[in-house]
């Protein structure tokens, strides 16, 4: 049974600094930290947290638990920096269907 996204599907290296929060300086964001993932870049519209339609033109699929909040800074596999739009995590107990962390960015 399959419990969590095989790792030879995770063909790109995405860097992630999550967002921490605002300080009066600006946002802040903790460390860099790199991760395997699938990125697929095509234009989609989501919808932020805050309920609003925005444009994702990058969904990023990887390892369950990464730490990647919405407002937090990606570099795709092309070296473009993005911000994550949403983060979801998906699982499914007793089901042979892979957990996974996916992020759609702008």
């Amino acid at each position: 049974m399959v419990t969590r996204v095989p790792p030879s599907l995770l063909r790109h290296r995405i860097g992630v600094e999550p967002y921490a929060g605002d300080s009066a300086y600006g946002p802040t964001y903790g460390p860099r930290v790199e991760h395997p993932a699938l990125v697929g870049e095509a234009v989609r519209t989501v919808r932020a947290p805050d309920g609003r339609d925005v444009i994702s033109t990058a969904q990023i699929i990887a390892a369950p638990g990464m730490d990647c909040p919405p407002g937090s800074r990606v570099t795709l596999p092309d070296g473009r920096t993005t911000v994550a739009i949403s983060s979801a995590s998906h699982t499914a107990p007793g089901l042979p269907v892979p957990a996974s962390t996916e992020v759609m960015c702008e």
